[in-house]
Formats: structure tokens, C-alpha cells, sequence
């Protein structure tokens, strides 16, 4: 399956007392750069995201995880006073008070001021535990990005295969027209040597003149070229047909591409020609930025 690299998937659940927000979203990048978001209280988890993201075949682009966790049910959490703590600060506060003739503003809600006098008791964490229950959210919101990315590769796959076949009826053109253009350099190629041996009165060896003739056209055609650019082709189809991912395999192919379609501009006499070269690399270069955003 065909996949871009830029994709968001979210989902929100309640699961086991806990609002759980889970959004994924994705950019072009050259490697898998994952980045994970949690809450401190939740952070054991991190080290969890990333194998499983890459455990749904998520091998390309800058990812990044946000995790929302929010306790609904509070009855789990004990808030006590640290009576220790909370002696000694008090002791000071009345040393204060007495020692320096200061007002007696002591309450509840001035010590309370002071957060470090309670205690906050949570369940031990159970990784396993939470892991089941927040991975059952994630699991759905990876489920949702991987199908935005899947449609938008469907869409990327079908523009490549359009841009594509124009490439191929160019390359169509440029063999016709070299077969031409070969009998036509042949030709003149025999008949300027036929000329230049009769202004030194030089009578030419046909044989021997034809002979050199197709050993130097032989040097300008590009069959070969055009041979293993098609060969290519087949294979960038069968590319696209996989379901491995294919950006890095494509972008290798380009080169291939643009290597024979450069040797065939180099070796080419005729303007057309020149002309339909400039088309095709234009083509493989917008090929080429396409394949940019291919997972």
C-alpha cells in the first residue's frame, strides 16, 4: 500500500476512569523521527510509542504523538497532611508570631498556601496496566492517521503513473525519431567524406568508407539507452505495486532514470530530440518531487 508521509490522525476515549486523548500527525522526512508528548505522571510510557508506531509499518517521516490523560475518578488519589512537616511548620509560624509581636493570621487557608504540607498517595503504576488501557486509544487514532495516509498516497500514486505515461510517449518519439536520425547521420556523414576525398582527388573505398560510416552512427544511437530506460519503467510500476514501503527504492530509480536520459541527450544530433530529452527530464524531476512525500 502506498503511503504519504504527511498524515493526522485523533481519537477520544474514556477508559477505565481515564479521558484519554490521543492525535498523531506527520511531515516529510528523510528517516523515522518519532516524538512523544505524556504528562509526567504518565511519562513511564513513552518508551512504549515509538516500537508500536513501527510495529504498524511506520518507517518514514517526523512523527509526533500527543497523549492527553485526565483521571476522572479522583477516589483513587489520597490527599493527606504530612503531620511531620506540618508540626515544624507551624511551630515556626507561632515563633514568628510571638517572637516578633506580629498579627495572628494563622488559618486553614493561609498554611494551605503552603503546598509542600500535604501529601498526595496514588496507586503504584502498573505499566502493563496502563499500557492496555491507553494503547486501546492509540491504537485507533494510528488506525486513523494510517488511513489518511493511504488516501493520500492512492492520490500521489495515481498523479506518478499519469506523469509517467507522458514520459513513456516521449521516449516513444525520441526512438522514432532516432532511427531517423541515424540513416539520416549516416548519410551525410558518407557523403561529406565522398566529398572530401574528391577535393584531394582521392578515390574512396566504398566498402571501407560505408563500414566506417555505421561504426561512428553506431556511437550516436541511443538503443541501449532507451532499452534500460524502459526496463525502468517496468520496474517503477512494480515498485508502486508493492506493499513495502517504496519512497527510498523510487528515489534510487530516478537516478537510474535521469543517468540513461541524460547519456541519450549527450549522444543525440537532432534539435527534436534535444528538445523531447529537456521534456522527459523535466518530467522525472516532478516525478522526483512527488516521490519527496512517499513514505
Amino acid at each position: 500500500m502506498i503511503r504519504s508521509m504527511t498524515g493526522f490522525g485523533r481519537c477520544r476515549e474514556t477508559v477505565s476512569g481515564l479521558d484519554i486523548t490521543v492525535e498523531i500527525r506527520s511531515v516529510n522526512s528523510r528517516f523515522f523521527d518519532c516524538s512523544v508528548k505524556l504528562s509526567r505522571a504518565h511519562a513511564y510510557l513513552e518508551e512504549r510509542i515509538k516500537p508500536y508506531l513501527q510495529s504498524k509499518g511506520i518507517s518514514r517521516g517526523k512523527v509526533d504523538v500527543w497523549i492527553g490523560i485526565e483521571v476522572l475518578d479522583s477516589g483513587s488519589v489520597d490527599i493527606v497532611p504530612d503531620e511531620g512537616y506540618l508540626r515544624g511548620y507551624l511551630d515556626a509560624l507561632y515563633t514568628l508570631r510571638d517572637t516578633y509581636g506580629l498579627r495572628d493570621d494563622i488559618s486553614v487557608m493561609t498554611v494551605a498556601r503552603n503546598s509542600d504540607i500535604f501529601l498526595v498517595k496514588k496507586p503504584e503504576e502498573n505499566i502493563e496496566r496502563d499500557w492496555a488501557i491507553v494503547s486501546t486509544v492509540l491504537e485507533k487514532a494510528t488506525d486513523a492517521f494510517l488511513s489518511v495516509r493511504e488516501r493520500e498516497g492512492e492520490s500521489l500514486a495515481a498523479d506518478l503513473r499519469g506523469k509517467m505515461e507522458q514520459i513513456r510517449a516521449t521516449v516513444d518519439e525520441i526512438e522514432r525519431l532516432s532511427a531517423d536520425d541515424i540513416a539520416h547521420y549516416r548519410d551525410r556523414l558518407a557523403q561529406r567524406i565522398r566529398e572530401a576525398l574528391a577535393d584531394n582527388q582521392i578515390t574512396p573505398d566504398e566498402s571501407r568508407l560505408l563500414t566506417e560510416c555505421a561504426i561512428h552512427a553506431d556511437k550516436v544511437a541511443v538503443d541501449e539507452e532507451l532499452v534500460r530506460l524502459r526496463t525502468h519503467f517496468q520496474a517503477f510500476e512494480e515498485i508502486l505495486d508493492s506493499d513495502e514501503p517504496v519512497g527510498r527504492k523510487l528515489d534510487f530509480l530516478m537516478q537510474e532514470m535521469n543517468r540513461e536520459i541524460n547519456t541519450t541527450g549527450s549522444k543525440c544530433n537532432d534539435a527534436k530530440i534535444a528538445q523531447l530529452v529537456v521534456d522527459v527530464k523535466c518530467g522525472l524531476e516532478k516525478i522526483r518531487e512527488q516521490i519527496q512525500n512517499l513514505e
